[in-house]
């Protein structure tokens, strides 16, 4: 039980420290370079969480260029540049990476 209460006091301390830098930071208070600064973080973080999923297998090695995760992830890529529409890219990516599992 006592578990329980340590993940639940750590969820909520968690969540009150983030919570707090949203509400005490005004945006109109940052400068333009800080704004500008911060508008890359997106496009920073969002490659560190899935080129590891795509590019790594269970045993954290790196995967072939057969495998169904790298077939996906080109398509998608291409989709994505050609449609500049963020839910076709998803869908695509998602079609080509479960059509290569189920069929070969």
């Amino acid at each position: 039980m006592s578990i329980w209460i340590s993940i639940i006091i750590a969820g909520i301390i968690n969540y009150l420290t983030r919570l707090s830098s949203v509400l005490l930071i005004k945006p109109e208070k940052l400068s333009e370079n800080t704004k500008i600064i911060l508008s890359f973080v997106p496009s920073a973080v969002f490659p560190a969480i899935i080129f590891p999923a795509v590019f790594l297998n269970e045993t954290s090695t790196i995967v072939e260029i057969g495998d169904p995760k790298i077939i996906g992830f080109i398509i998608a890529v291409i989709v994505g540049y050609i449609s500049k529409n963020i839910i076709t890219t998803i869908l695509a990516g998602l079609v080509s990476y479960w059509l290569v599992i189920f069929l070969f």
